[in-house]
């Protein structure tokens, strides 16, 4: 069994607690940004598409800074950098400054979104202990889910883009005052050690896990478009799909921590294959849902599974760089990913899009064999621990 949930202590769930407000601020903004780009601003489609897609391309590059930042001045320091930098985006989306506001609110959102997860990742495993990362690290990722899955809703709930914007501001306003509240044993490490940008040998592990994420813009971007002729249940199974993710990342995330990581790596990317088959065919509603509910089950262990073990055999003045590392390489291929999606969907249908993601997978599960080779399982770790 993984441990419970009260084994972890009130400093960690503080941590996970902030995380999540961070995110539902992030998502508040997401549903009426577009209108507001185009309707409130006088922007173009064109327009709306580069202030939404400048997000990605802001935090890819803030990856490169998040990760020394957490290990020389601090995982908490890196945190609270992040919240603040989300909270100063709510307040610019307020300001009368036309698209160039649009544009800032979205820098400084990117920067805060990399902050924060690379903060909080590291600093939540360090608090729960290495030998727990795996469940560590699905507790901070359903709080991500929840966020960013929830904060839609409010975003629709409290009406206005204007009050939405607010909405974001006091959310990490008030996550960056729990934090503050949270003390941190980590000792930053001012010296500065080999970059993983430029490691060869990371280069396996950060491919590895990008391969597995150029599923998530297919299914964000024409899941509901491929199913609209099969029974239009793409809007239940996208749900179910995000509602798997978030229930197994948080009851079933210490798997990797008590079975081997690879073990769960290739069950789960075996569940994804299942699922992206099931759902390219084309199915009725019924099968559309279960398999869109396993294609989530599958997505959350690969990430997991990796991380962990690289985690316990990183040095702790390297672990926020890792962290950073591994996020850049999703941010990057869900960008490839959402650029071939589109070029795929539109020369050869949705369904090639969707066996695109499974042939990604493959090369992802040929590579995962050099990322597990030599890992002991979780017992002989703690065993030599």
């Amino acid at each position: 069994m993984g441990y419970a949930p009260r084994e972890f202590s009130l400093l960690f769930w503080c941590v996970v607690g902030a995380t999540f407000l961070g995110f539902l601020g992030i998502g508040t903004v997401l549903p009426g940004l577009p209108l507001h780009v185009r309707y409130d601003l006088g922007g173009s489609d064109e327009t709306v598409g580069y202030v939404i897609g400048v997000f990605s391309f802001v935090a890819l590059g803030a990856r490169f800074l998040s990760g020394p930042m957490a290990d020389r001045k601090g995982r908490k320091a890196t945190f609270l950098a992040g919240l603040g930098s989300c909270a100063a985006a709510g307040a610019v989306y307020l300001l009368p400054l036309g698209l160039t506001g649009a544009y800032l609110a979205r820098l400084l959102q990117g920067f805060g979104e990399a902050c924060l997860y690379t903060g909080a990742a590291t600093w939540a495993v360090e608090i729960a202990g290495v030998h727990r990362s795996s469940q560590a690290l699905g507790y901070i990722s359903s709080g991500i889910w929840g966020g960013i899955s929830a904060g839609p809703v409010l975003g629709n709930w409290v009406g206005s883009f204007q009050h939405a914007a607010m909405t974001q501001t006091l959310l990490a306003g008030i996550g960056f005052l729990l934090l503050t509240r949270v003390p941190e044993n980590f000792q930053p490490h001012p010296v500065k050690g080999s970059s993983m940008w430029l490691n060869p040998r990371m280069l396996v592990p950060g491919f590895t896990i990008g391969l597995v994420n150029v599923h998530y813009p297919v299914m964000t971007g024409f899941l509901i478009l491929h199913l609209q002729k099969y029974g239009n249940s793409g809007r239940a199974a996208f749900t179910a799909y995000a509602a798997v993710i978030l229930l197994s990342r948080f009851f079933l995330g210490s798997l990797p921590d008590r079975v081997h990581p690879r073990i769960t790596y290739y069950f789960g990317v075996s569940a994804m294959v299942v699922g992206l088959l099931a759902l390219a065919a084309g199915p009725p509603p019924v099968v559309a849902i279960v398999a869109a509910g396993v294609l989530g089950l599958g997505f959350s262990f690969p990430w997991s599974s990796i991380a962990s073990t690289l985690l316990r055999r990183t040095p702790e003045n390297e672990r926020g760089s890792l962290v950073s590392y591994l996020g850049g390489f999703y941010d990057l291929f869900v960008g490839i990913g959402s650029f071939s999606a589109g070029i795929v969907s539109d020369h050869w249908g949705y369904s090639w899009a969707f066996l695109m993601a499974v042939g990604t997978l493959a090369t992802s599960a040929a590579l995962g064999f050099r990322v597990f080779k030599g890992v002991e399982t979780p017992a002989a770790m703690a065993a030599h621990a």
